[in-house]
């Protein structure tokens, strides 16, 4: 089986072929890809995903983080302070609207940044277990993470198995995941991941296609690192083990128009615009909004109102993120993959 990454790299080359043919003679002023959410460089229809009902309410508890990442998409560091930490307060008002649509959402996830930094997570873990939700938190499990121990064992004892941790590991090596994260980050990381088995939380990995390694490789190589550190999880399960294509930070990869989903066997249902929505809170703005998407959260084109109700409209898919990672790398942040 041809890993994920390979397959993407195909229907990029195919799809890019098919773009340079029709735009041949197109004027070099209608060349700016992702510009018009109506169409693409080449006329036609642009991909649409509608709203079909909420699965997943994130927030992206702000950008500040323990560490500063290789090619992060949300440019998360010790001093990115963009997106500001939301406060128990605001994400309460969320919470209780969201008890309020007829289908609820199942999943409320937290996601920066490092949520950890935050210092009201760990009531606004409880405020969303206590108002009936599933809690899943991306994090780094480092020592921000670790100093949350014990609440986060009362939280468990008290919600049993309602919350969830994604631990972010780019890759099953050392040398690998320290490429992306820089110099001593490996050791907190497994010292987390060690902890979080031993007490019996549910985790979940997310890592990164960047090396020319085929997937099943990696996934053995993971598989070698969880029977290491006691982590019962079955690497080749790809809800439990993430990997994730990469995310450059240019536009060369192939726009989405309304025929690439038949051509790609995928519909726009899948698509994780079409059940979650996210809410964050930009520097200097008084209110947080809400945003289409966890990968998209500095685009004032995919800021979709202020309430849950008022994000409903259907996303246009005019951002380069769309492509790569959405519909050529077929992936998603949702919980059900």
């Amino acid at each position: 089986m041809l890993g994920s990454n390979i397959r993407y790299f195909l229907l990029r080359d195919v799809m890019t072929i098919a773009v340079l043919e029709s735009t041949v003679s197109a004027p070099a002023a209608a060349l700016r890809k992702f510009s018009d959410p109506r169409v693409t460089i080449t006329g036609e229809p642009r991909a649409q995903v509608p709203f079909q009902g909420y699965q997943t309410v994130w927030f992206n508890t702000g950008t500040l983080c323990n560490i500063a990442c290789q090619n992060c998409y949300i440019d998360s560091s010790p001093k990115n302070d963009q997106l500001v930490y939301l406060t128990r307060a605001e994400v309460g008002r969320f919470l209780d609207e969201a008890r309020q649509i007829p289908k609820k959402p199942s999943m409320i996830g937290f996601t920066g940044g490092e949520p950890f930094m935050n210092p009201d997570i760990i009531g606004m873990l409880g405020d969303s277990l206590s108002h009936g939700f599933s809690v899943l938190v991306l994090t780094n499990a480092m020592r921000p993470m670790q100093r949350h121990r014990g609440p986060l064992q009362d939280l468990q004892t008290r919600f049993p198995g309602r919350l969830s941790l994604r631990v972010s590991l780019d890759h099953y090596k050392q040398e690998g995941h320290e490429e992306i994260r820089g110099t001593r980050t490996w050791g907190p990381a497994l010292e987390g991941l060690t902890w979080l088995a031993k007490h019996g939380f549910d985790v979940s990995i997310a890592g990164r296609l960047l090396w020319n390694i085929d997937e099943g490789e990696m996934r053995r190589g993971y598989q070698r690192l969880f029977s290491k550190v006691g982590l019962d999880i079955d690497a080749t399960d790809s809800a439990r083990l993430i990997l994730f294509p990469e995310m450059l930070d240019d536009d060369n990869t192939p726009e989405v128009s309304e025929g690439c989903w038949k051509k790609l066997n995928l519909s726009p249902r899948q698509v994780m615009c079409a059940s979650s929505r996210m809410v964050l809170k930009r520097k200097g703005e008084e209110s947080p909004a809400v945003v289409a998407c966890t990968l998209i959260p500095y685009a004032k084109d995919f800021e979709l109102g202020s309430t849950l109700d008022d994000a409903r409209s259907t996303v246009s898919l005019n951002h380069r993120h769309c492509s790569r990672f959405c519909v050529l790398g077929k992936a998603s942040c949702r919980v059900d993959g």
